[in-house]
């Protein structure tokens, strides 16, 4: 039995980095890095910005949610987000992520 738990608590351990990188992966993929950096602003803000601004939130997956899927204006300035071609899973993935920063 402490083997199995041994095993369970390694594969969860090692999904964790897999994860974070996916969701990395699916925001370059879904064309976010155009406009979104990690660390700074490019057109819009970097994630690390809006994970502080968000931080305590308890509604913020679901309104990053909506931003991503529906776009935004006035968050972050006067340059509109326009929406993104992304199913909800995708735009939650996404927010959790960004969240996660």
């Amino acid at each position: 039995m402490k083997a199995i738990k041994t095993v369970v608590v390694a594969v969860l351990a090692a999904s964790v980095p897999l994860t974070a990188m996916a969701s990395a992966d699916l925001a370059k993929a879904k064309g976010c890095l155009a406009c979104h950096n990690v660390d700074k602003k490019l057109i819009g803000p970097g994630y690390k910005d809006v994970a502080v601004k968000y931080k305590g939130n308890k509604t913020a997956e679901a309104m990053l949610v909506q931003s991503i899927m529906k776009g935004s204006t006035g968050k972050w300035g006067p340059m509109p987000m326009p929406p993104n071609n992304v199913t909800e899973a995708d735009a939650k993935t996404l927010a959790k992520w960004i969240l996660s920063l």
